[in-house]
Parts: C-alpha cells; structure tokens; sequence
C-alpha cells in the first residue's frame, strides 16, 4: 500500500547503501504531505491511514472518498467507473455514456489529476502529460450493464472485449469495493460503508463469480 510502503521505507533508506535513494524518498513524502496524508512530523493523518486499507489505486481512491465522490452516484455508476482501475486492455471499442456516466468521469479524472500535481509541483514527475491513460474506461457500459442486472450474454453484446477479460475485470472490481468498505469503517461513515456492500452484492452473481479457469 503506497502510504504504509512509503513509510515502511524509512528504516532501509538511514542505511549507507540506500542513502542514493535518499532525495526521491524526500520528496515522495513532501507529496504526501501535500495531499495531507501525513501530518508535520510524518505521522499518518486520517486520509494516510485511509489509503493503508487499499491494495490497489490508494491515494486516488482516497482522494475520491474524502471528496465525497461516490455520495450521490448510484450504485451502478460508481461500479462502472470503478472498471477503469482493473481493466487495463487499452484497445477495445467504445462505450456508450449515459450523462451521469460521463459526468462522473470528469469528476473522477479531475480528483485523479489532483494527486498529479501534488507530484508536479514537487517534481516528482516532470508534467502532467499522458496521466489519464492509466485509466482505461472501455467496460464502464458493460459493467454499467452487468450491475443492472442484465444477463452475461447481454452485456457481450456491447463489447468486443473477450470474456475471460470481463469476468477477471468483474472479480478485480469487487476486491476494490471490498477495499473501499474498509476505508469507509476507517472514516466512520456507516451509510457509505452499506452503500459498498450493496455495491459488491450487485455484481458478485452468477456466472461471474462462479468456479471458473477465468480466474485461476
């Protein structure tokens, strides 16, 4: 986990083989402290220990939580824009965007590209050029689709995608929503913290989470 890793460096980078690395730590923690994930003294504020409940996508799933990003989304939505952090094919065919869906994105990148100029502004990366390629929105329609409730070979439909890919995709998802449960017991928000349960329990059906060589 980014914050729990970066921290867990400390010990290793006082040490005389590490101390080229030295800089680069530095300033990784300048960032953090930045987005206010550690405190003056390097001690994990809230949102730090927040992002140490994630696996995957910490400070941006964080930043999306503590901006109430996922407040007034339903349920379907959240989990269709949720697909761009475990899908990663970058060439498929595009999806059909509700208004909501696409409304969502844009939030959804401009909270992203807020951890992107923390990192700039440090110098930890030169620009912010190209950032939003790590997000690969191609299943937000189906996902959106699977979510609803319509069956596996519906949703193939709207894909060139090969199945085994959405199943993975499906399953990697609902580690995420897992995830994102625990931050929100770490924060205290109990209706958020149902509104992921719900979230999970639309998708883990049928098909998709039976025993499958998708997912072995």
């Amino acid at each position: 986990m980014y914050v729990e890793q970066e921290l867990g460096r400390i010990a290793y980078s006082l040490s005389y083989q590490s101390l080229q690395f030295m800089p680069e730590f530095e300033v990784r923690v300048r960032v953090l402290k930045r987005l206010r994930y550690l405190g003056n003294e390097d001690q994990l504020k809230l949102k730090g220990k927040a992002a140490c409940a994630m696996s995957t996508s910490e400070l941006v799933v964080t930043e999306l939580v503590f901006d109430n990003f996922f407040k007034d989304l339903e349920i379907e939505a959240i989990v269709a824009i949720l697909s761009c952090m475990v899908f990663q094919q970058k060439r498929c065919s595009d999806p059909v965007w509700t208004p909501e869906l696409e409304a969502a994105k844009k939030q959804f990148l401009t909270l992203a590209h807020r951890i992107v100029e923390a990192e700039v502004a440090e110098k930890l990366r030169p620009n912010d050029a190209d950032f939003e390629e790590q997000f690969r929105f191609g299943l937000v329609e189906v996902v959106y689709r699977w979510a609803k409730g319509e069956e596996f070979s519906q949703i193939m439909q709207y894909t060139d995608v090969d199945e085994g890919t959405i199943v993975r995709c499906i399953t990697r998802l609902d580690e995420v929503l897992r995830c994102i449960k625990d931050v929100a017991r770490i924060v205290g928000d109990v209706d958020f913290e149902k509104k992921m349960e719900q979230a999970s329990l639309t998708i883990k059906r049928d098909i998709v989470f039976a025993a499958s060589l998708y997912v072995q």
